[in-house]
């Protein structure tokens, strides 16, 4: 069977990127064994066979995740094949892969000699790099471009130093492995791997023609005493030390760690025990304080409802008798209208009778004029009869005279008759009943004003109650604010603290992190995911939320929408811990911040899972504020 699976060399798009890394998947199904070369080998079936070496399981997995990110620089259709290699481990060869974080301190025992000597830190001796004069000195290439040769091949290693000397690059660069078991491992592995392919150290030594390979082994006594660029710097940075030395440098420092832990334990639990005690102590003194608290409140509570019934009752007593009074004042209203009424028709009689005296008064003048014409025409046709003319005359004259003084005692008589009437009604209504009607309205009106006063002065306790209560409303919320802002200077893991509402979980960005990028990319790339999805979060136009029936039947609650098409997006793209910690914090936004969605501190009971009271608040400080008292006095 073929080392490498062929196929035609032609451009592909991005977009064709997923549908060319299944085909490369299908056929390394097909192809069987050309990934897998034993129990523990692999191979990459797309690299040339310059580049083509043993790996293991989590080498090959590292390095075909690696290029398909474009990490290297690749083609995309080296990607999409690389992809597909990605795809076939997980899925046909999963469950084969050891722990890289993990290494058998037997097998490296086994495959050294323990009084071997070797550089510490672990070093490893790269030779025989490519070298060009340049400017009157030769050069050579990068300590990080080697570093990600080596990476890729799956080494590990923490840093690449090149060495200089005066006529420029030597040739030779030192690698640095990690100081534990592991860096040991891989730079072991790394002196293994060189050896297989005859580019060891006794290679290097005994070849006369190295053909631009590059020999590489592991630091140890010879070279650290060797007399060049390289022994020179490995003992500025390093010294020797035997396996069986480090080993028990490891154990004596462990024995220690654990003496120092062990006693820390101890000393901490000591303590503990002492705080439990004191806890107890103040838990009750406090639960009694704050009893006795709860027992005065709903004293005053109780006393303030009983203020306020009576001054309800009061209230409606007064505009009981405020509509009594204003009914009363209507009725006498009513009355004096009437006696209005009667007074303005009794004088409307007066003037009538008054016209009709005025009237026959001017009819009788008028009889007399008519009288003394006729008079006169009697004088004229009567001059022979003088005398008895005169006699007449004279007879007229007193009986006008008679009949004048007649009518001007008829007219007395009624204008007596007319002033008696109106002086016996005036008599019968009389000036006494005036003055107490006057004083009847005046007690009337000196009653509502006192009623009116009496109105007022309740009104006024009222108001005066609402206002201390408010007033005890905002000094509760003020000190809820001052105790957030104590406790967040005073930060830490007790069961009361302050949660930030709307903040995004980070962790659950980081493993998606882990399951998308190298190890050394996952904190930068993290924090850009969730920087970027907190910024998501203060979009006012964007509501992904639902209303649905509530639980118990009645009425409706609100919840995120997994329908909505960046919900759905985040959930492919980063995975259920991510579209968790987003929806957790669009709830917490829509119920404490909806309209400015800015993150809201709030006093929060961690062990409950809920916003936490006043009294908790309180608790807590007062055990913070003991323990550093302790401290201080320590």
């Amino acid at each position: 069977m073929s080392d490498l699976i062929i196929e035609e060399d032609t451009d592909i798009s991005e977009s064709e990127l997923e549908d060319h890394a299944d085909s490369c998947y299908e056929k390394l199904k097909q192809a069987g064994e050309t990934v897998k070369i034993s129990e523990t080998e692999y191979r990459c079936p797309y690299c040339p066979r310059t580049k083509k070496r043993i790996f293991g399981f989590n080498d090959l997995l590292q390095h075909a995740s690696g290029v398909s990110r474009g990490s290297q620089k690749r083609g995309i259709k080296d990607r999409g094949r690389h992809l597909g290699l990605v795809k076939y481990i997980q899925k046909e060869l999963k469950g084969e892969s050891i722990p890289e974080n993990t290494v058998d301190n037997n097998e490296i025992h086994k495959s050294c000699d323990l009084n071997e000597l070797y550089v510490w830190p672990w070093m490893g001796i790269v030779a025989n790099i490519p070298v060009e004069w340049k400017n009157g000195r030769y050069t050579g290439q990068s300590g990080s471009k080697l570093r990600d040769e080596l990476t890729e091949k799956g080494f590990n290693p923490l840093r690449v130093h090149p060495l200089w000397n005066f006529k420029g690059f030597s040739g030779y660069a030192i690698v640095e492995f990690r100081n534990e078991w592991l860096g040991l491992s891989d730079a072991l592995r790394f002196e293994k791997a060189y050896e297989v392919i005859h580019q060891g150290k006794s290679d290097y030594f005994e070849t006369e023609n190295y053909w631009g390979k590059l020999y590489c082994w592991v630091a140890k006594d010879d070279d650290f005493h060797a007399e060049n660029v390289v022994g020179d710097y490995l003992r500025r940075n390093g010294d020797l030390k035997t396996l069986t030395q480090y080993q028990e440098e490891e154990h004596t420092k462990n024995s220690k760690l654990l003496s120092n832990l062990t006693s820390t334990v101890e000393g901490q639990n000591m303590r503990l025990i002492e705080m439990e005690t004191k806890y107890k102590e103040t838990s009750v003194s406090l639960s009694s304080l704050m009893s006795q608290k709860d027992e005065m409140l709903q004293a005053f509570n109780e006393e303030r409802k009983k203020m306020q019934q009576t001054a309800r009752h009061q209230l409606q007593q007064i505009f009981q008798e405020h509509e009594r009074t204003a009914m009363q004042l209507e009725v006498q209203r009513n009355e004096l209208k009437q006696h209005e009424k009667e007074l303005e028709e009794r004088e409307a009689r007066n003037e009538n009778e008054r016209l009709k005296l005025s009237y026959e008064k001017e009819q009788n003048e008028r009889a007399i004029l008519e009288q003394k014409r006729a008079d006169e025409n009697v004088l004229r046709l009567a001059e022979d009869h003088e005398r008895e003319k005169e006699a007449l005359q004279r007879t007229m004259i007193e009986l006008e005279k008679k009949l004048d003084a007649k009518h001007a005692l008829e007219l007395e008589i009624r204008c007596l008759k007319g002033n008696l009437q109106v002086a016996k009604h005036i008599g019968d209504d009389g000036d006494d009943g005036d003055e107490e009607v006057t004083k009847k309205l005046h007690s009337i009106e000196q009653e509502l004003k006192d009623k009116e006063e009496e109105l007022e002065d309740l009104e006024q306790l009222s108001q005066a109650l609402i206002i201390k209560e408010r007033k005890s409303n905002d000094e509760l919320q003020e000190a809820r604010k001052e105790l957030i802002a104590v406790l967040m200077e005073l930060s830490s893991e007790a069961s009361i603290g302050i949660k930030r509402m709307g903040e995004l979980d980070s962790k659950a960005f980081i493993a998606a992190a882990k399951r998308k990028y190298m190890e050394h990319e996952v904190d930068e790339k993290a924090a850009e995911l969730c920087t970027g999805w907190q910024y998501q979060l203060k979009k006012a136009n964007w509501h992904p939320f639902k209303n649905v029936p509530a639980e118990d039947g009645i009425g409706h609650k609100t919840i995120v929408d997994g329908e909505d098409k960046i919900m759905k997006k985040l959930k492919n793209q980063l995975g259920e811990d991510a579209y968790r910690a987003v929806a957790t914090a669009l709830m917490e936004l829509n119920e404490y911040n909806p309209s400015g969605r800015y993150v809201v501190s709030e006093l929060w009971n961690n062990d409950h899972e809920r916003k936490a009271t006043l009294k908790e608040g309180i608790s807590q400080l007062l055990d913070q504020w003991r323990m550093l008292k302790k401290k201080k006095r320590c």
